[in-house]
């Protein structure tokens, strides 16, 4: 009897062991994809499909300025690159990764404002990006925005870029709605489209990739404000870390190399390093 009650509270403690290594295992491993993290890992949200901002290339590297951002961020808070664990976040998903604490934080062309910031956090802005048109870069017919009236505009279905421009800039402008930037590229490249329309650093990424350079040129035009910043949890005490880590970023040259490296190709004159805090209305 003696022996046997030995024999079932080793079993018992070898099971309860086994059931701990394998608890252990699984808080520390995840996927590029997952939300779970190591004790020096760190989440964090970007674009997967923006050229130039936030990249997953086919051989599952991340290019871009935000990425770019984002790693220098992530350093300053004392993760190397290889701690750092990227999930796509798209616009509709941003507040929602944030609230339930799938990210640290986001840095995915994250404009600021203030519907948003009653749900989430900012620290920067790293970037005031504007509302532009792309063009063929041999066409000269649309040199102001009250030009685009009776073109051919093309925006991604679901946003109001285009929109804004024929409600209060070119009314008599054609719209076209294609499902992707890539498809309103395409268009632009062909003639079957006169000018597509987003923020100008999205167009500037996208024209700086090696199949279009010297094809596009930015208008110029200005047409909105956008603040670029990277959210965070509400109440979240990086914040101020980040914003600390962003304005070294400035400081030390760091933020004028990356802007020139992912968005320089398409001749994007982007604005100077916002200062912190400062929302450009």
């Amino acid at each position: 009897m003696k022996l046997r009650k030995v024999t079932v509270a080793a079993a018992a403690a070898l099971a309860l062991s086994v059931s701990a290594v394998a608890c252990g295992s699984d808080d520390g491993e995840e996927s590029a994809s997952g939300s779970a993290v190591g004790q020096n890992e760190i989440t964090v949200g970007i674009k997967f499909d923006q050229p130039g901002l936030g990249l997953k290339t086919p051989d599952g590297k991340y290019t871009g300025l935000d990425v770019d951002v984002a790693t220098y961020v992530a350093k300053e808070l004392g993760h190397d690159p290889g701690d750092i664990q990227w999930k796509e976040a798209k616009s509709a998903d941003r507040e929602t990764l944030l609230e339930r604490g799938d990210v640290d934080f986001i840095a995915a062309t994250y404009s600021i404002n203030d519907e948003r910031a009653e749900k989430v956090d900012f620290a920067g802005p790293y970037l005031l990006a504007h509302q532009d048109i792309l063009v063929r870069a041999d066409d000269d017919s649309i040199k102001k925005p009250e030009d685009l009236n009776d073109k051919k505009l093309c925006s991604v279905t679901g946003s109001t870029s285009a929109q804004n421009i024929k409600e209060k800039i070119a009314p008599q402008a054609q719209l076209q709605e294609y499902g992707g930037y890539s498809e309103c590229l395409t268009g632009l490249e062909n003639e079957v489209i006169d000018a597509l329309t987003t923020d100008d650093a999205i167009l500037a990424g996208y024209a700086a990739q090696e199949q279009f350079k010297g094809k596009f040129k930015l208008g110029g035009f200005k047409l909105s404000n956008e603040n670029y910043g990277i959210g965070v949890q509400k109440g979240s005490d990086l914040k101020d870390k980040i914003n600390t880590a962003l304005e070294k970023m400035v400081a030390d040259g760091s933020w004028d190399k990356a802007v020139k490296a992912n968005l320089g190709p398409a001749n994007y004159k982007n604005e100077p390093a916002p200062k912190i805090g400062n929302i450009v209305e």
